[in-house]
C-alpha cells in the first residue's frame, strides 16, 4: 500500500466577483468536486504559469498587453531615443 502525504490546509478568506462563484460552484458540481479543490488547481496553475512561463507578454493581462503593445507601436521612435540617450 502507497503512502500519500496531504500537505496540511489553510483556511483564508477573500472575495470574487458573484459570476465567477457561481461558474465555479456549478463547475464544482458538474466534476463532483469540492469548489476548495477547484480553487487549489486554479491557484498552483496560475503560481506554475507565472513562474516557468514564457516571455513577460505572456505573462500580462489580455487588456495589459494590448496597451503595451499599442503604445510601443505609437511612441518606438520615442523610446528608441529614450534607449540611446546616455544618462547625465
Amino acid at each position: 500500500m502507497l503512502d500519500v502525504v496531504i500537505p496540511p490546509r489553510a483556511k483564508f478568506a477573500t472575495q470574487i466577483r458573484e459570476d465567477l462563484l457561481e461558474a465555479l460552484r456549478k463547475t464544482a458540481k458538474m466534476e463532483g468536486r469540492l469548489v476548495q479543490s477547484l480553487v487549489e488547481e486554479a491557484v498552483q496553475s496560475l503560481l506554475e504559469k507565472r513562474q516557468t512561463g514564457g516571455s513577460p507578454l505572456d505573462r500580462m493581462r489580455p487588456h495589459v498587453r494590448q496597451a503595451y503593445l499599442e503604445s510601443l507601436e505609437q511612441y518606438a521612435p520615442l523610446y528608441k531615443a529614450l534607449a540611446e540617450t546616455p544618462p547625465r
